[in-house]
This record gives structure tokens, sequence and C-alpha cells, in this order.
């Protein structure tokens, strides 16, 4: 089995700079963030050794995220507005993050301001605009770099396309999304999990 990044990794990296003007300004990247309300994608995840790994990913501002992997990966990852959770169950190992602490506050946080502690990357391509979000004061935080293409049917007119993520212990992670549908109606139930240390090895 492929590697599992922990949540503050899956959050996370920069992106390589280019040469060319930015495809949007901060302003707009910020303003489609904020108009995601729900979203709903396929994801592969790559670590930096190129192992990968797929699943569906569910998202509802502010806060709500879950990593749900393939059926050979049994591990699950959400985050409920508070932390974010990695449950394994092969090993009934539960871990907690603090959302604020990590770099995913970017994507998820409604308070974490993107226009603050972000920079536009260049990226040699008009269609497409980079932001690597991190705090200099809190490093061992780590940074994720968002990459959005222009799509006038996405919400905001710019869709999330991957991030790239790099922590403290530099563990460089890829998401890349497709699929990506909006809007559709998601219960908060999607953003829990049944804890395996009480329950016994369960099936996420």
């Amino acid at each position: 089995m492929a590697a599992v990044a922990t949540p503050a990794t899956v959050l996370l990296a920069p992106a390589t700079p280019a040469l060319a003007a930015p495809g949007a300004d901060m302003d707009q990247v910020v303003a489609a963030l904020r108009a995601i309300s729900t979203m709903r994608a396929d994801f592969v995840q790559t670590d930096r050794a190129g192992q990968s790994m797929s699943g569906v990913l569910t998202l509802k501002r502010p806060g709500k995220i879950r990593f749900q992997y393939e059926k050979s990966v049994p591990v699950l990852i959400v985050g409920d507005g508070k932390a974010l959770t990695m449950i394994d169950y092969e090993v009934r190992q539960v871990q907690r993050w603090p959302i604020k602490n990590s770099p995913l506050g970017a994507l998820l946080d409604p308070s974490r301001d993107v226009s603050r502690y972000g920079k536009l990357i260049p990226t040699g391509n008009p269609g497409v605009s980079s932001v690597e979000v991190h705090d200099p004061k809190r490093p061992e935080y780590g940074r994720i770099t968002l990459v959005f293409v222009k799509n006038p049917a996405a919400p905001g007119g710019m869709e999330l396309a991957s991030w790239v993520a790099l922590d403290s212990q530099n563990k460089r992670t890829t998401i890349r999304l497709s699929n990506q549908r909006y809007g559709m109606a998601v219960p908060d139930s999607t953003f829990t999990y049944k804890d395996p240390r009480a329950t016994g090895r369960r099936t996420p």
C-alpha cells in the first residue's frame, strides 16, 4: 500500500515558478474559493516517491472535508470544521490536527485571509493561476499551493484543479482533482467516522 499522507501533508507545497504573468489576480482567486459552497471530485494523491492512490473528495464550506480512499486503502481523512482526523482502520489508530494549524486552513477556514498569507506564483499559462499560502511566523505548519483553471461553469469562474503540499519534514504530496461537481446537498454526517478503537476493526 502506498504511504498515506497525514492531514497536515495532504494539505500543503511550492509549485515551480514560470516566467509569465499569472492568469488572475489574488482577489479573483479568493472570490473563487469563497464561492464554493459544496464540491465533490475524484482525486489522485501522489507522494514524493511517485506512489499514487485515488478516491473521492467531498468539501463543504466552512471547514468540512472528506478524503474517501479507494477500497484497498483502509484509511479515511475527515475534517469537521475544527480538526482534521486521520483514521487508520488497519491498525485501529486515530490522529487529530487542528485545522487552524494546517495550511489546509487556506481552503477550509473562512477566517483565514488568503490574500494576507498567499502570493501568486507565475504559471506560464494565462488560463491557470497558482497561489502559494503559508504563514512565515509558523513555518512548522508547512505550505500549500493551490492551482486554479479558468472555467466559466465553476463558482467564481475558476476551478480548483490541484494542490501541492510540503510539510515541515519536507514530505511532498500532490492532489489532482477531476470530475468536479458543485452545489449538491451534503449532510454533515458525511464528515463523521466510526472510531476503530471503540468498535474493533471497521472498514471506512
